[in-house]
């Protein structure tokens, strides 16, 4: 073999666990999703309908341009400037395959010497690109001593550092909004630092949706980067779209990377999601989307902790943040909860340090209620019991 072996990502890990164990792909029908990152697809209580059909012309099937189509560009500048006042055009913005594509470019440019700063507890592949790529990194504590509530003062007070963070963060919910952060975006302006900031479970922010984007006076005099996406918010991940706002310069890096190592994202999904920004549209499903996942995530919240899961969930994204009783583990839950054709994702694949269930996120699991039906809440509880 010619190729050195890499394995899967952790929530992957998972769903192919759950494949061998169950013969079914978790999200098939009679399965239980609860390991599974994307929103439910149908339009939810309030929300805007999602379209079936999009116009393709000739020009259409051409290839697309680097860093993006111009409306599209153009539609997500619109958006960050109506409701985040972010002072931004459509050269701040380069469209990707996906929020993951973008975070891989991002850090695979860093210049040498630079150091990620990422907290302890995170989104999986974040620790495998920096593993992938040879990243030197540090962590922030994010654990059970302070509730997965990181502040401003545990983060490097140093230079040449860039900073790792979604935000709500997955898998904990933990939101980082209003003084906190406008305090982190100044802490990362400075010469010298840099934040990459995943805001892929923008608008699931109770009260309302928050933007680093709010906070930044002017993009193009610092290195810091927002990543977006259409996967969570707009309720498409099959579309395959996301993007990074940023300075000018950093803007032309990424067409030039795209040239080479991606050549565009579908002109089809582009046109798609182009239509979901419409701002009268997207007004309604900000506002929609908040208000439903806000009552998922208390009765589901609800319902975990009289079963005896300890909860650390912050106000936003789609995941309940807990830990186990009985002293069960992650991996030992998923084998329970596989004969229900049912799995979540166990904590230690969000641990950055990788200390597995040994570890101090062993009895940690992240359950996501992002792809269900308001219907489905008795069913999931009747399993969760029985499991524990």
């Amino acid at each position: 073999m010619i190729l050195d072996h890499f394995p899967p990502m952790g929530v992957y890990e998972t769903l192919f666990r759950f494949a061998d164990a169950v013969g079914k792909y978790m999200g098939d029908p009679g399965t239980h999703p609860w390991a599974q990152g994307y929103p439910i697809t149908t339009p939810v209580p309030g929300g805007p309908a999602l379209p079936d059909t999009i116009a393709i012309t000739a020009g259409d099937r051409m290839y697309p341009k680097a860093d993006g189509q111009p409306p599209l560009r153009e539609a997500i500048a619109n958006y960050y400037n109506e409701f985040y006042g972010a002072g931004i055009t459509p050269d701040h913005v380069a469209v990707f395959a996906g929020g993951r594509p973008a975070i891989f470019a991002i850090l695979a440019f860093l210049k040498k010497g630079v150091k990620v700063a990422v907290e302890e507890t995170e989104y999986t592949p974040y620790w495998d690109v920096l593993e992938l790529l040879g990243r030197d990194y540090t962590l922030i504590p994010s654990n059970l001593d302070n509730r997965f509530r990181p502040k401003l003062e545990d983060h490097p007070d140093e230079e040449q550092v860039l900073l790792l963070k979604s935000n709500p963060c997955n898998p904990t919910g933990v939101a980082t909004s209003g003084e906190e952060l406008r305090a982190l975006v100044q802490h990362y302006s400075q010469p010298g630092r840099g934040a990459l900031l995943d805001e892929a479970y923008e608008f699931y922010g109770d009260p309302e949706p928050e933007s680093a984007l709010r906070y930044i006076e002017d993009i193009d005099a610092t290195d810091l980067f927002v990543v977006g996406a259409a996967t969570k918010g707009l309720q498409v991940p099959g579309m395959r779209v996301g993007w990074v706002v940023a300075a000018r310069e950093h803007i032309e890096l990424f067409r030039n990377y795209s040239s080479l190592g991606m050549g565009g994202v579908s002109r089809a999904s582009q046109l798609y999601v182009t239509d979901l920004l419409e701002l009268k549209r997207v007004t309604q499903a900000r506002k929609a989307i908040s208000a439903f996942f806000t009552s998922q995530r208390q009765r589901y919240g609800e319902g975990l902790a009289r079963l005896g899961v300890e909860l650390f969930t912050g106000d936003g994204g789609f995941y309940h943040w807990g830990r186990l009783p009985q002293g069960l583990d992650g991996d030992s839950f998923n084998e329970r909860l596989f004969e229900y054709q049912a799995g979540i994702l166990p904590g230690r694949l969000c641990d950055m340090a990788r200390r597995g269930n040994e570890g101090p996120m062993g009895s940690l699991i992240r359950f996501s209620f992002g792809p269900l039906s308001a219907d489905s809440f008795p069913s999931d509880m009747e399993i969760l019991e029985k499991c524990l």
